[in-house]
């Protein structure tokens, strides 16, 4: 796809029926390669996934990197700070929605209300007895200049706490192997480290009787939904059209530098029809002149004229995340970005390319083909549409 000025981006396209398909948000702390998805029976293609805390030091990681809103299998170890899309199963019903960050919560047999840190109203909510919540996604990544690699993030311990205030309780909360979720310890006054939990409830002190280590924490519903009904899902970049219009506030210091520039990225995307669901990378290479992605406004433009519609269509993680891999006839394929060069961990070690198997990644979008009677299932019979513009004469580029 021309962008003009002599620059262009090659554009890869994975359209599916979920007719055929279904559709399923994994995440994992440890982290995996996007092309190890696609070996289980019955994938047919994966997907990378949402934003996730990345930093350069591995000894200051956070329980649950996912940012944000995230459902694992089953449990939800991760609650919102803010109003932002999210892609979730709820009571076997796929939604990609705008999910409020409020909803309520039990401790010791007493029902709370709970409201995201990030929201407007948190305080006034936080007076009325409500909980607040914090987690990763409140923490600020930094960067620095590093000699070798060019640049390093991190994050400061001193600062990746929740704020001080005399009048309030900190309680962590961590998921357990069990999967349910209890206090591991409690802080007056705040100072809770963001990391060392799955998230972190604050309360106003009159009112944190229940914040007690040891206590079971139930989570009951989120932005409405009953919690025991969601089968997976994470929070989603924003809208195509809010992207482009610079209207981004969810997206900030936990991200370190906003991917939501005008500048140009590999960017990947994701909306869904009545039947489809449709992923799209954008490919670029950040060191060339004209084959470096597409920025916020051009995404806006390229997908408007194919009448998508801009409110209803999210990014994903971009950059060196963005990558498809699907099975086509017993193999295994790779499309997007090729570029990535894992950075030495060590003075003496060197950059490799990484290109087919990727940066180690959090989260991403499994699709799965439905089970057919008898629970068989056909790879190379999926109703999967993967589309490479440009294979009739158009500009490719190498990777």
């Amino acid at each position: 796809m021309e962008l003009g000025d002599g620059a262009f981006t090659n554009a890869h396209t994975l359209r599916l029926d979920l007719d055929h398909v279904n559709v399923e948000a994994v995440t994992d702390t440890e982290g995996f390669h996007l092309r190890d998805q696609c070996t289980a029976d019955g994938v047919v293609a994966a997907v990378n996934g949402s934003f996730s805390y990345i930093s350069d030091d591995p000894a200051h990681q956070p329980a649950e990197p996912c940012l944000d809103f995230c459902c694992r299998a089953g449990t939800t170890v991760s609650l919102p700070t803010v109003t932002k899309p999210a892609f979730l199963v709820h009571g076997g019903r796929l939604m990609v929605r705008t999910l409020p960050a409020t909803g309520t919560l039990r401790i010791g047999g007493r029902l709370f209300e709970w409201i995201g840190s990030k929201e407007p109203r948190a305080s006034a909510d936080l007076a009325d007895g409500a909980l607040v919540v914090f987690g990763a996604a409140n923490c600020r990544i930094r960067y620095d200049d590093h000699p070798r690699t060019g640049f390093v993030r991190f994050v400061r311990p001193e600062e990746n706490i929740t704020p001080k205030a005399g009048s309030v309780v900190d309680a962590v909360v961590s998921h357990t192997a069990a999967g349910s979720h209890v206090i591991s310890s409690v802080h007056p006054g705040g100072g809770a480290e963001l990391f060392t939990g799955s998230f972190i409830l604050r309360a106003d002190a009159a009112h944190a009787g229940e914040l007690r280590p040891g206590a079971r924490v139930e989570l009951c519903t989120i932005a409405g939904l009953a919690a025991d009904l969601l089968t997976n899902g994470v929070s989603l970049g924003p809208s195509v059209a809010d992207a482009a219009a610079g209207t981004v506030p969810a997206y900030d210091e936990s991200l370190g530098v906003s991917p939501f520039r005008d500048v140009r990225y590999a960017r990947t995307l994701v909306w869904t029809t009545r039947r489809e669901i449709v992923f799209r990378v954008f490919d670029g290479a950040p060191l060339t002149d004209s084959f470096r992605g597409v920025s916020p406004t051009e995404v806006a433009d390229l997908l408007g004229r194919e009448g998508v519609d801009l409110r209803d269509a999210y990014h994903l993680d971009g950059g060196q995340s963005s990558k498809i891999v699907f099975r086509e006839g017993g193999r295994t394929g790779v499309v997007g970005n090729l570029h990535y060069l894992k950075w030495p961990q060590e003075p003496e070690t060197e950059f490799r390319w990484r290109g087919v198997e990727g940066r180690l990644l959090n989260s991403c979008f499994v699709l799965r083909l439905r089970r057919k009677a008898g629970g068989r299932t056909d790879v190379d019979r999926a109703a999967v549409d993967i589309s490479f513009p440009g294979a009739d004469g158009g500009r490719r580029a190498s990777g």
